[in-house]
């Protein structure tokens, strides 16, 4: 992380003028080892040429938000971006060619868009992650280490609800969350999970992973992990109050990988939860 006595670390904010754009350029602001180099957003966006720190609700900064990411990335240190998987899959290879930290919280990639981040990290730091909240990868460790204890005949259940705008399902943390349970277990989560039940889906296949997505309101994001055994039931479940947090998490995501060796990091990276 930055010292007080290095230069802020100059970060790029893709996606600048929507909801989590908005938060990270609070976020950077707030941040004194970091600030804002440049705010992006897509061709025929509205916010184009306005003030990105006026479209965040903050004074005045100067930098407006353009569509130029390859000329925005020119003198910069890091990028944060929680925009689209195609829109992402772009900024990684410009990432990688300027050398910048990429910092990704942008959920639904498949595994070829995961992919190509991999090989974007041979030349620069990418720092990926489906949720950068510290309650979120602490309750992700303990996911996993419950369900490497207990057996198969213990099912879980992933319960995820977001606001109505939400357009992948399931979340990002959800995954992760499976992600953490199947790890635990040693099998692949592609194998195990099971996105959504309708009709006479017959008795629950012992080992599954299911998911379920609720969309409604202005909700945040509301995650439950359920572990049912015979006779009893573990509930761990985080509620996510404020996305600051998650912008928050980024911005320090990015100043962890500022003179990183190249590579494909994780929260868990960050935070020394691998153990």
């Amino acid at each position: 992380m930055a010292s007080p006595e290095m230069s802020p670390m100059r970060l790029v904010v893709v996606g600048a003028a929507g909801r989590m754009g908005r938060t990270l350029v609070r976020a950077v602001s707030e941040n004194p080892g970091a600030i804002l180099h440049a705010a992006i957003e897509r061709e025929g966006s509205p916010a184009i040429g306005q003030d990105s720190g006026m479209l965040a609700g903050l004074p005045a900064n100067g930098i407006p938000v353009t569509t130029d990411a390859l000329e925005a990335f020119v003198g910069a240190q890091g990028v944060l971006d929680f925009t689209a998987p195609a829109a992402t899959v772009a900024f990684s290879a410009l990432a990688a060619q300027a050398r910048l930290v990429h910092v990704v919280g942008t959920t639904g990639m498949s595994e070829a868009d995961i992919g190509k981040l991999t090989l974007a990290a041979r030349h620069a730091v990418v720092v990926r992650s489906g949720n950068f909240s510290l309650g979120v990868n602490m309750l992700a460790a303990l996911v996993k280490r419950a369900a490497a204890s207990l057996g198969p005949d213990w099912d879980i259940e992933i319960i995820e609800m977001h606001h109505r705008m939400k357009v992948d399902a399931p979340s990002g943390t959800a995954l992760m969350f499976g992600e953490a349970a199947a790890n635990g277990r040693g099998v692949s989560l592609s194998n195990a999970a099971v996105r959504a039940r309708d009709g006479h889906t017959g008795a629950r296949q012992e080992g599954t992973i299911g998911f379920q997505a609720l969309r409604g309101g202005t909700v945040i994001g509301d995650h439950t992990v359920i572990l049912a055994g015979n006779g009893e039931r573990i509930e761990l479940r985080h509620i996510a109050e404020d996305r600051g947090l998650f912008a928050q998490g980024a911005v320090k995501a990015a100043l962890w990988g500022l003179n990183r060796k190249p590579g494909h990091y994780s929260m868990n990276d960050i935070l020394g939860l691998e153990s």
